[in-house]
């Protein structure tokens, strides 16, 4: 039985509430800090790719997670200059100042790791390879399965 009445959207709650569940049990029972924490490294994500694979990856996301990666868009700033791990981790943590503590590490680990779950190997590594050496650093488990 639907939920909502029109399956797209009972879909993408289902897959939006799965990925926030996992990204809770890594920093917590908190479902609003989980969505700050997935919408803001996914958009540090974004900006720090070229248009176009950003809006390959967008594709991929569950509509509802789509929407947050989308939010404040806007394409003539991208891709951000950020060459470092530590320049993205200020970035995250400036932009999760407001929530409850979670390490921008933490943070960014929890959300890789949802990335890696649930989306296609393809165009995780898209996306890995398109960052500069070290913020793919940051992505711990895909760099390993590299190797």
């Amino acid at each position: 039985m639907s939920t909502t009445g029109l399956e797209v959207f009972d879909k993408t709650l289902q897959s939006t509430h799965i990925w926030l569940d996992e990204i809770m049990e890594e920093i917590g029972p908190d479902r609003h800090l989980a969505w700050k924490v997935l919408t803001t490294v996914l958009q540090a994500l974004r900006d720090r790719l070229p248009v176009e694979l950003a809006a390959h990856f967008g594709a991929q996301l569950p509509l509802l997670v789509r929407g947050g990666f989308y939010a404040g868009f806007d394409p003539s700033t991208m891709p951000t200059r950020w060459h470092t791990a530590e320049e993205f981790r200020q970035h995250i943590a400036a932009n999760l100042a407001d929530a409850r503590a979670v390490g921008a590490s933490d943070a960014i680990d929890a959300v890789v790791r949802v990335l890696d779950r649930h989306l296609s190997p393809g165009q995780v590594g898209k996306v890995y390879r398109a960052l500069p050496k070290q913020i793919r650093e940051l992505w711990p488990d895909y760099e390993a399965s590299e190797t």
